[in-house]
């Protein structure tokens, strides 16, 4: 047995009229013996045949079979085609077919030899120099061996260098079964691999009086042509990993971050439903997150500190009542209220909007990691209800929206939407940015980005107010004193909104004078829709101005006006217990006395 590696050989054998039956039939025994000594299969020596006489037939090729049974039952099933002697046509299809990757050869990079074994018996009809030197150029070993009336020249034009080793010619057609044992000598050789320092990390292949270095699966040949280095499976980016490439030995896996798992077709991720597994222990509602899972509530209640149990609660503060203003709480119900001069809507909710001054507002988000995504959304809710508080057009209010973490991003310019729902939507389908609390970055952006002209600010010649209103929940990791001063030097009207762990000390530090009506706090995101109420007045610094008819405080309707406000007021206060219910009485009766004094004047 050959074992010298891996060949890719085509048999090219003559089956002109000139080659008798009983000829052919030696030939074809030729072929197995020669077989018979390779080690065949798909990554040992792989093997073709194709004869020719006029004209060229593939008997099978490369690709074809991989077991010498099967090439021998193909050989044995030949019909000799018993015309001319086309042999340069034929080594024409050896080059252009017979050893393509299509038809099964391996690449040439792989340094496996391609062998042409030509068979004939006589002198080729045709041209073949000029094409065995292409063959030989696209590198195809040529043995060229000739039975009895073979011409020499032809046989030397067609070979490979060295022509002694290459260059065969036999007496007869009984000789060629001895001369076949000769032959695997040849074509086999000596092992290279043995008895020298190939210096191969890894594998050493032996050719025809050389050999090459190979690498194990899952590791390429390095530049020297001895070491290895594993490959790099993930490098090329074409892994569709939706989350993470793993190497595994030239190969990957793709990986789910955590609180995801791997769907069937092993590269997209879906979050895991923790919720599905029964054991949340929840009261109303579970909820699913990457990192777990949290409990909320149904409308009307509360989370208590257990994190799992609710319990019903202020209903302006459990429910979407929707009211612009003011929402106050009522036995089982709520209703809501409008500053003193605006009127509330026929929808029971809105209050008269603010379009007697329009202003350029930029509202800047902390999405950093302690907001938390239940909260985050939260944000978005709150900076919606600043929206619906606005008379929203290219020609009139403008909004912008900034999200900062440890880094800042622009989610829309002043100059993007021009309607309160395009904003209101744009602001729902913000994603959470998670990470650090850069808010002096922040402060930055909105002053040399957010209010730019190229980003929809108006110039401040046609003086339009520019306001910037900065929510945030925490300490900030960089310094914020220097952009905001900046801000407000340039004209920047500031507002600071702080939740949770917010320092009172930044908060003041952006805020605009005077402090105490441009800052404002909540000690929760779930309570902080009240913050809402507190800037109306400020952004809509024109609100109940112009046209609004001033009335006398001693007219009736003022004075009922005056006493339903107070009323809800105080049943308000007493709700929350800032009041006794003694003094709430003693407060509607002074009420009722002052109302009768006015109708005896009258």
């Amino acid at each position: 047995k050959c074992r010298t590696g891996p060949m890719d050989i085509v048999f090219v054998i003559d089956s002109s009229r000139s080659v008798r039956p009983f000829e052919f039939e030696i030939m074809r025994q030729f072929m197995m013996d020669i077989i018979g000594s390779l080690d065949v299969g798909p990554n040992a020596t792989r093997v073709g045949v194709i004869q020719y006489s006029s004209q060229v037939q593939n008997i099978f090729s490369l690709k074809t079979f991989f077991t010498r049974v099967d090439m021998e039952k193909a050989i044995n099933s030949i019909v000799p085609l018993a015309q001319g002697t086309m042999t340069g046509l034929a080594i024409q299809y050896a080059m252009n077919v017979a050893f393509t990757t299509q038809e099964g050869a391996r690449p040439l990079h792989k340094k496996i030899p391609r062998i042409a074994i030509i068979v004939t018996d006589g002198r080729p009809q045709d041209r073949v120099t000029e094409v065995a030197t292409q063959a030989r150029n696209a590198g195809i070993e040529i043995y060229a061996v000739g039975i009895q009336r073979a011409d020499m020249n032809s046989l030397r034009a067609m070979a490979s260098p060295p022509l002694e080793e290459h260059v065969f010619l036999v007496e007869s057609f009984e000789l060629i079964q001895q001369f076949g044992k000769q032959f695997q000598d040849k074509l086999c050789g000596m092992n290279m691999c043995v008895g020298q320092e190939h210096g191969c990390q890894h594998s050493c292949i032996s050719i025809s009086s050389s050999f090459y270095c190979e690498c194990h699966p899952g590791y390429r040949l390095n530049m020297d042509g001895k070491t290895c280095s594993p490959i790099d499976a993930c490098a090329d980016g074409r892994h569709g990993c939706q989350h993470q490439c793993v190497n595994t030995h030239g190969s990957y896996s793709c990986r789910c971050r955590a609180g995801y798992y791997l769907n069937q077709d092993k590269r997209s991720c879906s979050m895991i439903d923790y919720c599905s597994f029964g054991n949340h222990s929840c009261q109303h509602e579970c909820v699913s997150i990457p990192s777990g899972h949290y409990c909320r509530c149904r409308s009307g209640f509360t989370l208590q500190p257990d994190s799992r149990s609710c319990r019903a609660t202020d209903l302006c503060n459990g429910v979407d009542h929707g009211c612009e203003f003011k929402c106050v709480s009522m036995e089982g119900s709520y209703r809501c209220v409008c500053p003193e001069g605006q009127q509330l809507q026929a929808d029971g909710r809105a209050c008269s909007k603010c379009g007697a001054g329009h202003v350029d507002l930029v509202m800047v988000i902390d999405g950093s990691k302690s907001v938390r995504p239940q909260n985050f959304e939260l944000v978005k809710q709150f900076v919606n209800r600043i929206v619906d508080l606005l008379e929203v057009s290219p020609h009139g209010t403008r909004v912008g929206l900034v999200q900062y973490s440890s880094r800042v991003r622009t989610e829309f310019p002043l100059n993007k939407y021009h309607s309160a729902d395009e904003i209101k939507k744009a602001v729902m389908e913000v994603e959470y940015m998670e990470k650090g609390t850069m808010t002096g970055l922040a402060l930055k952006h909105m002053v040399e980005h957010s209010f730019s002209e190229l980003e929809g600010a108006r110039p401040l010649s046609h003086n339009v107010p520019r306001i910037g209103l900065v929510f945030t929940d925490g300490r900030s990791q960089d310094d914020i004193s220097e952009w905001a001063s900046r801000a407000k030097e340039s004209g920047i009207v500031m507002f600071a909104v702080g939740v949770g762990k917010a320092v009172e000390e930044e908060l003041r530090a952006i805020a605009s004078e005077p402090v105490d009506q441009h800052f404002s706090y909540s000690a929760d995101f779930t309570t902080m829709t009240h913050l809402v109420e507190n800037f109306k007045l400020n952004i809509c610094p024109e609100e109940g101005k112009g046209e609004t008819a001033i009335r006398s405080p001693c007219e009736c309707e003022a004075l009922v006006q005056f006493q339903t406000n107070t009323v809800a007021i105080l049943q308000s206060l007493t709700e929350k217990n800032i009041l006794w219910a003694p003094s709430l009485a003693q407060m509607t009766a002074r009420l009722e006395d002052l109302e009768k004094q006015i109708a005896n004047k009258k």
